[in-house]
């Protein structure tokens, strides 16, 4: 997996950053939850647990985000920007690269991706159902 790491033009996709403001960081540092745990999370609860804190919202954010980095291939920067622009990991699995990729450029408001970010991201998909050809 993560074959298509970087190529010429292309969004970093496998590129990491965090996830987390650092308020957000020493608010679930207070709780002991290990902010992969925070995947299996329900946002309301979640929200609840930091004295709300943080709002639903931005939890269910954080838990679409930390999904979507749980792709093999994706990093954290894209996997929060993809959980910004409303998606979930089963819809970056599923929903035409072009679409994924539409939907980000729109939330940022401008081309942070382009034709080859949309290539590369559908291959990766076509990795995650494996059916990678030798066009690949």
């Amino acid at each position: 997996m993560g074959t298509v790491q970087a190529l010429p033009g292309t969004f970093p996709l496998h590129e990491d950053r965090d996830l987390l403001s650092e308020r957000e960081f020493v608010i679930f540092k207070l709780l002991c939850r290990p902010v992969a745990s925070l995947a299996e999370a329900d946002s309301v609860e979640l929200s609840s647990a930091t004295g709300d804190q943080v709002s639903p919202e931005r939890c269910d954010q954080l838990i679409r985000a930390l999904r979507i980095d749980a792709l093999p291939g994706l990093g954290s920067w894209i996997a929060r920007l993809m959980a910004e622009a409303g998606l979930g990991d089963a819809q970056v699995r599923t929903l035409a690269a072009s679409e994924v990729v539409a939907q980000v450029n729109g939330k940022v408001g401008y081309p942070i991706c382009n034709d080859a970010t949309t290539h590369a991201l559908a291959r990766l998909q076509r990795e995650w159902r494996g059916v990678v050809t030798l066009q690949d």
